[in-house]
């Protein structure tokens, strides 16, 4: 095959090659069924031994409580946008850290009432709010925040605390640290980030909200968490394929010891790739160092022409997906689960190429 690339893309990205190797062995049949997984039927005793087996991975992972579940979804973070205050309640409050989180609050105010709580916009997003930054309404429904952010490099490194119901949109570091479930009242994450492929969206809920209804009656049934947990994640025909890797992926992370061992790893890998842009005489970080991600490293050169040059020279290198996002330029390194330790020094290794 073409030699493989080193993979910094944000979104869909890096999936780790163990799992893509076991995907491409059974692509054309699965598990000696004598048929694709794809053209299997979702109600067959061969998928639900995988949705069962993802959930059971992610439930060993998490150390999910009895207290919670985990369903499997479509439509991405943003149709979490829309049914989180649908099935919690108008009037929900908001962390607006970065674009996702600026798209949730819109969606939640097209609703009903959201309370903005904090917005780090005016400072270009540079930064994670300290607890005295926020001033929780004695009236919100739930306090919701974006745990990582991959536009602008920036990452909570402790949960915020209130009395309220916790919501969380982890998307981007998903399985990528130890995480206390029993903290939170709905964790949902979009797999193409760290998880798995594209199409599939996991939720972490509590049963307390699964499986009782509360929210605005006129909330369609498929936008009802409680019709999703009643039909076991299959009230419409799930991505299959997509469930599948997602069950691959977190069982690779069990293999490397679990949420400890990957975190650290993802740790070693950020110390590094940082060191290098901070003692790098034509860099410039984004993020404010006590904010940053270990998941989405963003920084900037001295000049557009040199970071144009400089992705020309990546390209060369065998290295793609560098370009900040479109919305703010720069550059951006997606160093997730599955990005190996070698690709992150070969990028460094090409900044150092760049210093003069």
């Amino acid at each position: 095959m073409t030699e493989r690339k080193h993979n910094f893309n944000a979104g869909p990205a890096a999936l780790p090659f163990s799992v893509l190797k076991t995907v491409h062995e059974q692509l054309l049949d699965f598990e000696e069924n004598g048929l694709s997984l794809m053209e299997m039927s979702h109600r067959s005793a061969e998928f639900d031994e995988v949705i069962e087996g993802a959930k059971a991975a992610l439930t060993t992972l998490y150390e999910i409580p009895d207290t919670h579940e985990v369903m499997f979804m479509q439509g991405g973070a943003s149709l979490q946008f829309a049914m989180i205050p649908l099935n919690l309640g108008a009037g929900g409050a908001y962390i607006n850290t970065g674009t996702w989180s600026t798209r949730a609050v819109a969606e939640a105010k097209t609703i009903g009432v959201a309370h903005e709580i904090w917005s780090g916009k005016d400072g270009g997003f540079r930064r994670i709010p300290t607890a005295a930054d926020l001033a929780v309404p004695a009236d919100a429904t739930y306090l919701h925040y974006t745990s990582n952010n991959t536009i602008y490099g920036t990452q909570f490194q402790t949960r915020p605390t209130s009395n309220l119901p916790l919501v969380c949109d982890m998307s981007s570091d998903f399985i990528s640290r130890p995480v206390d479930v029993s903290a939170y009242d709905l964790i949902y994450a979009g797999a193409q980030k760290n998880a798995g492929p594209s199409g599939v969206t996991i939720v972490i809920i509590k049963k307390s909200i699964s499986r009782v209804f509360s929210g605005d009656p006129k909330t369609p049934k498929i936008m009802r968490y409680v019709t999703q947990a009643e039909k076991g994640s299959m009230y419409n025909t799930p991505n299959t394929f997509g469930i599948w890797i997602i069950k691959l992926v977190a069982e690779w992370v069990l293999s490397k010891g679990g949420l400890g061992a990957i975190h650290t790893e993802n740790q070693e890998k950020a110390e590094m790739l940082y060191d290098v842009i901070d003692a790098h005489p034509r860099c410039t970080g984004h993020a404010e160092v006590t904010g940053r991600s270990l998941m989405n490293v963003t920084f900037r050169m001295d000049s557009e022409a040199r970071e144009k040059a400089f992705l020309a020279h990546c390209t060369e290198q065998n290295m793609i997906g560098l370009k900040g996002h479109r919305s703010v330029g720069g550059l951006r390194a997606s160093i997730y689960n599955a990005v190996p330790k070698e690709s992150v020094a070969n990028l460094c290794q090409a900044l150092s190429e760049f210093r003069s």
